[in-house]
C-alpha cells in the first residue's frame, strides 16, 4: 500500500489530496515540526535521509520530491486520470508546468521567507525579490486568463504541483492583484477531495481560512 509520510504544514498537503481524488487506498504516518525551530523531526530521517517531506513509500520503492511523488503515483495509480497522454504536445505543457513549481516559482517565495529571519529583514535583497515574485506569480496569473486549470483547461498532476505556491503566495507577497490565481485556490479549497484530504491530513496553515 501507499504510504505518504506526512509533516504538517508543508508540500505532502497536495499528495494528499491528489490520491483523495484519486479514491484509491494509502495510509498516512504522521510527523509534527519541532516547536521551536519549525524543522521536521529525525524520525523522517529513517525513511529518507534528507529527512523532507514529503516522502512516499510503497514496497521497496521511496520517492522523495513532489513533482516526482505526483508522477509516480499517476504513472503506477492514476489509470489515465490527470496526465495529458505521453507524446502530445499538451503532456510537454504538463510537464512544464509540474517541474516549474519547484523549480522557478517556489525560489522568489523561500527567499522572501528566509531573508524575513533576518534581522534587517534582508532590505537589499528586496527589491530583486519583489521583482521576481510579480514576475513569476504573474506569469502564472496571465496563464490561467480565460481558464480554470493550467493545462488544456483540465485538472492534471501540474495543478496538484502548483497548488502550494498558490497558497503561500499571498502570505508571502501580500498585496499583489493576482484574480486568477485567486480563483485557482479557491476552486481547489471548493473540491470535495480537498476538503477530505485536509480532514485526514490535519493542521495545515496554508489552506482555506
Amino acid at each position: 500500500m501507499l504510504t505518504v509520510h506526512h509533516l504538517n504544514d508543508s508540500r505532502s498537503q497536495r499528495v494528499l489530496w491528489l490520491l483523495e481524488e484519486l479514491g484509491i487506498d494509502y495510509k498516512i504516518e504522521f510527523y509534527q515540526r519541532d516547536a521551536e525551530t519549525n524543522l521536521a523531526p529525525p524520525a523522517l530521517e529513517a525513511i529518507h535521509p534528507l529527512g523532507k517531506s514529503p516522502v512516499l513509500t510503497d514496497g521497496d520503492n521511496t520517492i522523495i520530491e513532489s513533482g516526482a511523488i505526483i508522477d509516480y503515483i499517476l504513472r503506477h495509480y492514476g489509470n489515465g486520470r490527470f496526465m495529458p497522454k505521453p507524446g502530445t504536445a499538451s503532456h510537454e505543457q504538463y510537464l512544464m508546468w509540474l517541474h516549474y513549481a519547484e523549480g522557478s516559482a517556489m525560489l522568489p517565495l523561500m527567499l522572501r521567507m528566509y531573508t524575513s529571519r533576518l534581522p534587517d529583514g534582508g532590505e537589499a535583497l528586496q527589491p530583486r525579490i519583489n521583482d521576481e515574485l510579480n514576475r513569476h506569480l504573474g506569469y502564472m496569473n496571465s496563464a490561467l486568463e480565460g481558464a480554470e486549470w493550467f493545462v488544456d483547461n483540465t485538472l492534471t498532476g501540474a495543478d496538484f504541483q502548483l497548488s502550494f505556491v498558490a497558497e503561500i503566495a499571498p502570505l508571502l507577497h501580500p498585496g499583489a492583484e493576482l484574480p486568477n490565481l485567486d480563483a485557482f485556490r479557491a476552486r481547489i479549497h471548493a473540491r470535495p477531495a480537498y476538503k477530505a484530504a485536509l480532514e485526514k491530513g490535519g493542521v495545515y496553515s496554508f489552506g482555506p481560512g
